[in-house]
C-alpha cells in the first residue's frame, strides 16, 4: 500500500506555448478514499482537438466549455490537455487494484483520480484498443442525437477519426445506403477494411435522410448540405476553433427545409439525457471495441518520451495518422493477433 505521506512523481505532457509542449515532472498526494492510483499503458492522440490546442487557437470564448475533464492549466498555455488514457490500476478500493481502465485523463504516466472517473474495460478488449473509448463515446452520442431509422439513406462526410468511427457504428444498422465520403482517395483503403462504401465528394449519393459532418471543412459542410434531402438533418459533428466559416443558406436551405444540428460529447444527446449517464455511455463505448474491426483506426505508435516530437510532427504534417497511440513505460509493443488481451496485467 503507498505510504499516504509519501508524494508520488509522475510525469505529463504539457502545451507550453503555441506550438511547443514538454514533458514535466509533478508530484500527487497518495490516493485517499474512494480514489486510485493508475500507471499509464497506453494513450491516444485525439488529432483534431489537441492540434487546436498546440496551434494556440482555442477560441477564449468557449475555453470553459472546451476543458477536457482532468485538465490542468488554462487555454491557451500552459496547459496539460488530453482525453484518451488506458492504465491498470496499482492501488485503490477493494475490487478496484490490477482492474484495467479508460480514463478521460492528459497524456500522463501516473496519476490519482476517484474511482468514479474510471470506466472498466472488458476481458476482450486489448488495452490498446480501449484508447479509442473515447472517440467511440463521440460516435454514440451522435447517433442518439440523429436517431437513424429503418431503411435510412445516410452519408458520413469526412473519413478522418471521427467520421470513420460513426461509420463504422452504422455499418451494422439495417440501412438502405450508407457511403462514407472523402477528398482524399486514399481513405478509401479504409472504408473497405470498415466493409462501408466509399465516394469522393462529386460522386457522393444524394437525397439522404441523415448526413454526418465531421470534415471540420466549409467545402464539406456545403457538401453535406446539398447531399442530404428535402427536411433532411445535417449533424454537424466538427469543431471549427477560432476559424469562420461560410454557410450558404442563401440557395435551397430554406426552400427545402434543411436543419443542422450541433452534435458534441460534453453532454448525453437530448434523446437519451433522461435515462443515461455520461458513465453509461462510456460503458457502452467500451462494450462496442471488443469488435477488433476498431483496429484499423490504430494508425501509429511512438513511446511516451518522444511525445513532444510526435505532436509537432502531427501538427505539421510530416506525421500521419488516425489515432496514435503513446507507449509508456511497462506497456507491451503493437500486439500480434494471437497475444492474450491482458497481456498488460502480467
Amino acid at each position: 500500500m503507498t505510504n499516504s505521506e509519501t508524494p508520488i512523481h509522475a510525469t505529463a505532457y504539457w502545451t507550453t506555448a503555441k506550438e511547443h509542449g514538454e514533458l514535466r515532472a509533478e508530484e500527487m498526494a497518495a490516493p485517499g478514499p474512494g480514489e486510485a492510483l493508475v500507471r499509464a499503458l497506453y494513450s491516444g492522440i485525439s488529432k483534431g482537438t489537441e492540434m487546436v490546442v498546440h496551434a494556440g487557437a482555442v477560441p477564449p470564448r468557449v475555453a470553459e466549455e472546451m476543458r477536457a475533464p482532468h485538465q490542468e492549466g488554462e487555454f491557451p498555455a500552459p496547459v496539460k490537455f488530453g482525453y484518451l488514457s488506458v492504465g491498470v490500476v496499482e492501488e485503490g478500493p477493494e475490487g478496484w487494484k490490477g482492474q484495467r481502465v479508460f480514463c478521460l485523463n492528459p497524456h500522463q504516466d501516473r496519476y490519482v483520480l476517484p474511482v468514479e472517473s474510471l470506466t472498466r474495460i472488458p476481458d476482450e478488449v486489448p488495452s490498446r484498443r480501449a484508447v479509442l473509448t473515447g472517440t467511440v463515446e463521440t460516435a454514440v452520442n451522435a447517433l442518439w442525437e440523429a436517431g437513424p431509422r429503418l431503411g435510412d439513406r445516410v452519408a458520413v462526410v469526412g473519413a478522418g477519426l471521427v467520421g470513420g468511427m460513426v461509420a463504422t457504428l452504422l455499418r451494422t444498422f439495417p440501412l438502405q445506403r450508407l457511403q462514407l465520403v472523402d477528398l482524399d482517395p486514399g481513405r478509401k483503403q479504409l472504408a473497405d477494411s470498415l466493409g462501408v462504401e466509399f465516394a469522393q465528394p462529386d460522386d457522393a449519393l444524394a437525397d439522404c435522410d441523415i448526413v454526418f459532418h465531421c470534415s471540420a471543412s466549409q467545402e464539406g459542410l456545403e457538401r453535406s448540405l446539398q447531399l442530404v434531402g428535402d427536411e433532411g438533418d445535417v449533424i454537424e459533428m466538427s469543431w471549427y476553433a477560432n476559424r469562420e466559416v461560410t454557410v450558404p443558406l442563401g440557395e435551397d436551405f430554406h426552400a427545402r427545409r434543411l436543419s443542422i444540428r450541433a452534435s458534441q460529447v460534453g453532454m448525453v444527446a437530448r434523446a437519451r439525457r433522461h435515462r443515461r449517464t455520461n458513465a453509461d455511455r462510456l460503458d457502452l463505448a467500451v462494450s462496442l471495441l471488443r469488435d477488433p474491426i476498431f483496429d484499423a483506426f490504430l494508425t501509429g505508435s511512438s513511446r511516451f518520451e518522444d511525445l513532444p516530437d510526435v505532436v509537432q510532427n502531427l501538427a505539421d504534417g510530416s506525421l500521419q495518422a488516425l489515432c496514435h497511440v503513446v507507449e509508456y513505460p511497462g506497456s507491451s509493443p503493437a500486439p500480434s493477433p494471437a497475444t492474450d488481451n491482458n497481456e498488460n496485467l502480467r
